[in-house]
């Protein structure tokens, strides 16, 4: 159990040496749905994997939990649902502390979004409500905040701010959108405004930044409801924007709620809502981006999707209650497979490990372990998460051999290894 934690650890610490991102936080290290894990189970057992504990505390929310060292750091709401609140938990599921740390979203489904990002002994969350806070994780005592929503002019969409912070060198990563500016910088250790990008005039996104190398220079990718940008982590200029969206822009407020996916100078990004998918292609000076393929496959709601031996998979949407499960082509688009999960599941979010998928359900809580096959959506085994309240929103976690689900306010762990 060292060494592996220890490779875990070096795994982790290759990233961070690539792009100085904090690996602690939103879809795993890279921020791609993968996590670097081996031996795992191949098979669950017909009831599904152990359940080494589970917690009803957690408040209610769709983010995902956090493991640092012995802790795991969660956000979530308070009981009469008045501030959003970050607790910390023992690896056996006590709970150590929560704070109230800011007032969620006020309109529909404002349950809390934002995956906390961990740096050193400092955790950063972006509320709802458009506020970024810092806090000590020590006591969860808060060190700085900032109303980014009213400073930088933030403009909403229907479900106000969904954002988990990228963290990396001095700076914390904010896209209010709006007329003031698109994205802003924020020093990690004040709060103060380091840059902010031109603005585009649109409105904001649900969409967590990443992160990218590619010929030796970084970039953030980043998007508004209507552009995907590439922004200079230096000093926020924005080096290319796109938004050519073809024949279906513009319906459903081109509402883009998943974080890109990258691998070799390639970027692949989905509004669903049928408004397409797009793979682009980096110039080699990050300057400009061009269109690889296109597909009417893939429009994944806001599971996510993850790249596993040059194949994408995720679920697209048909309608906010039904959606199939996809395969497509890493470098041409070409669909593998689009089916549905029988037994009436229907879409949901995606992570991967070890060589396999694991899909959960949003509307039944089902949690599939898949063999990723790019010709067929082969299901080796399946269970049911039967706790907790509303949509199975919240996007798996899997560290140290422990797969975490969360469902409302209740957050269950499972030995997978």
């Amino acid at each position: 159990m060292r060494l592996y934690g220890l490779g875990i650890a070096f795994a982790c610490f290759a990233w961070v040496g690539a792009t100085a991102q904090t690996p602690y936080g939103w879809r795993g290290p890279e921020r791609s749905g993968t996590y670097p894990e081996t031996g795992l189970l191949k098979e669950w057992p017909a009831g599904g994997p152990k359940l080494l504990w589970e917690t009803m505390d957690a408040g209610k929310g769709y983010s995902s939990p956090v493991i640092v060292g012995d802790r795991l750091y969660l956000t979530g709401m308070n009981e009469d649902e008045t501030q959003e609140i970050f607790s910390a938990y023992t690896l056996d599921g006590k709970k150590v502390y929560e704070v109230a740390y800011s007032a969620p979203w006020g309109d529909t489904y404002p349950e809390t979004r934002t995956t906390p990002a961990i740096d050193g002994d400092k955790a950063y969350v972006i509320s709802g409500s458009g506020e970024i806070v810092c806090l000590d994780i020590k006591d969860g005592k808060i060190v700085w905040k900032v109303d980014g929503g009213n400073i930088y002019g933030r403009k909403t969409g229907n479900w106000g701010t969904s954002e988990c912070p990228l963290v990396y060198d001095d700076k914390v990563i904010y896209t209010p959108a709006g007329d003031q500016t698109t994205m802003v910088a924020l020093n990690k250790d004040t709060g103060e405004l380091i840059w902010k990008t031109e603005s585009f005039g649109d409105t904001g996104a649900y969409v967590s930044p990443i992160l990218i190398s590619y010929k030796g220079k970084r970039q953030i990718i980043g998007s508004t409801a209507k552009h995907v940008i590439g922004v200079n982590p230096d000093n926020g200029t924005v080096e290319w924007s796109f938004a050519d969206w073809g024949p279906k822009e513009g319906k459903w407020a081109n509402i883009a709620p998943n974080t890109p996916l990258y691998k070799d100078g390639k970027i692949f990004f989905c509004h669903g809502y049928n408004i397409n998918g797009v793979m682009l292609q980096l110039s080699d000076d990050l300057k400009s981006v061009s269109v690889v393929w296109r597909t009417d496959v893939l429009d994944t709601h806001h599971g996510g999707y993850v790249e596993v031996n040059g194949t994408i998979y995720g679920s697209n949407w048909i309608n906010n209650n039904q959606g199939n499960w996809c395969a497509i082509d890493w470098n041409t688009g070409v669909k593998g497979y689009e089916t549905t999960w029988t037994g009436g599941k229907g879409k949901g979010s995606i992570i991967a490990a070890d060589g396999m998928l694991y899909c959960y359900d949003e509307r039944r809580g089902a949690v599939a372990l898949v063999n990723p096959d790019p010709a067929k959506f082969d299901i080796v085994s399946e269970f049911r998460i039967t706790k907790g309240v509303g949509p199975h929103w919240a996007h798996p976690v899997i560290v140290n051999g422990v797969l975490y689900i969360r469902h409302g306010f209740a957050l269950m762990a499972y030995k997978v290894k």
